[in-house]
């Protein structure tokens, strides 16, 4: 039922040639030059739009999760925009094409295999989902294209020897482990885990495991919830009467919000803790009181966090953009997947091939992108190991 609207009009307004964009949006450029110092390294004189270089992503703007879609779209649209402002990547422009996947997986692998059909596309970027990348992956495998920063935490797309696949987020195994050694610090040994009954459940459970036994916790007490929710409510009572101090979520969409709000209902004592895939601004909303209090790992900075220059510069492109929603996790996410594609793309010259960008993208090691460390080592492990835990304040606003 999506398939009226493949494109959002945004992206489409992105892919005009700059002499027939509105004024408003030469407006934008000019103040996205102005206002990132940063792009001084990437940009030299504007070029004529002719000479973009076309990258494609799918993912989801529509659908159960096209609010983490659509966030992530913008952050990366923001620093696309902006380094395009000051003649994009030596002299050339980059240009974004996004389809709209709607969190399907037919609808994902249609996509791609419309890009990739299109000799002009260079990359394959920032695509969305575990479901749709595990559906994509053969694909991606089989025609070399650089498939860069896909959005999963699972291990699935982090595969030994896939050289064209360039994965930046921490892993949910890296998120589990930093929650288990923060509860170890503070003392906290009476755990229960609560994981859906699939592979990101199960990944999130083993790696919460693994690090309870490394650090000669108690066993946990843990269940498990189907995707459609219909035992949350049963698992939230096993994990009430179990005298615990804390419990790890390992849980995305409906399950967490189920979840969370039949354990609010029996007991408020415990401090919840979750991934990152269940702290977006829409679920927080959706749980209302019950969110207020909960720990959840991140795998950008704060958004709000100023100290850190790679925020201040994702908030001036924010800003340029016109964007205005409040910048969000995921829209930082979405921007420095576009920050550091262009570094790799700069580095790898005035004419890169695809195998001259992919060998850029593992040659960035220790690359400090404000605060925010890039360090590529093999197919297998993500370039970013950053994971800080946040508190959800009694407005809805994360805070550290």
């Amino acid at each position: 039922m999506h398939n009226k609207h493949p494109v959002d009009a945004a992206t489409a307004a992105a892919s005009v040639a700059p002499a027939t964009r509105p004024t408003f949006a030469r407006r934008q450029l000019l103040a996205a030059a102005v206002t990132l110092p940063w792009l001084g390294t990437l940009g030299t004189a504007a070029r004529a739009q002719e000479g973009a270089l076309r990258i494609a992503q799918s993912t989801a703007l529509t659908g159960p999760l096209g609010d983490l879609g659509s966030a992530m779209h913008q952050g990366a649209k923001a620093a696309f925009a902006g380094i395009n402002a000051k003649g994009g990547v030596h002299g050339r422009p980059i240009e974004l094409v996004t389809l709209d996947d709607a969190y399907e997986v037919p609808k994902a692998l249609a996509n791609v295999e419309k890009f990739l059909a299109e000799r002009d596309t260079f990359a394959l970027f920032n695509c969305m989902g575990t479901p749709m990348i595990d559906a994509m992956l053969p694909k991606v495998n089989e025609s070399g294209i650089p498939f860069f920063a896909p959005f999963t935490g699972a291990q699935l797309s982090r595969v030994q020897g896939a050289r064209n696949v360039f994965n930046i987020r921490a892993s949910y195994a890296d998120e589990a482990e930093k929650l288990v050694q923060h509860l170890s610090t503070i003392g906290i040994t009476r755990i229960g885990i609560v994981y859906q009954n699939n592979a990101f459940g199960k990944e999130v459970f083993t790696a919460a495991r693994q690090s309870m036994e490394r650090l000669k916790l108690p066993g946990a007490i843990a269940v498990t919830v189907e995707s459609n929710a219909s035992d949350a409510g049963s698992a939230a009572a096993k994990l009430a009467g179990g005298n615990l101090e804390a419990i790890v979520i390992g849980l995305a969409g409906k399950p967490t919000l189920e979840f969370v709000k039949a354990f609010r209902g029996l007991q408020r004592g415990v401090t919840l803790y979750a991934l990152s895939v269940m702290g977006t601004q829409a679920t927080v909303k959706a749980l209302g009181p019950d969110a207020t209090g909960m720990a959840i790992s991140q795998v950008v900075p704060l958004p709000s966090n100023v100290v850190m220059p790679v925020v201040r510069d994702f908030q001036a492109a924010w800003k340029a953009s016109g964007a205005t929603a409040e910048p969000s996790h995921l829209a930082l996410e979405g921007y420095i997947n576009a920050r550091v594609f262009a570094e790799a793309l700069h580095r790898a010259g005035r004419n890169p091939t695809r195998a001259g960008f992919i060998d850029a993208t593992w040659n960035l090691k220790k690359w400090d992108l404000g605060g925010f460390e890039i360090n590529a080592s093999t197919p297998e492990r993500n370039a970013s190991r950053f994971v800080e835990l946040t508190l959800v304040g009694r407005d809805g606003r994360f805070i550290r």
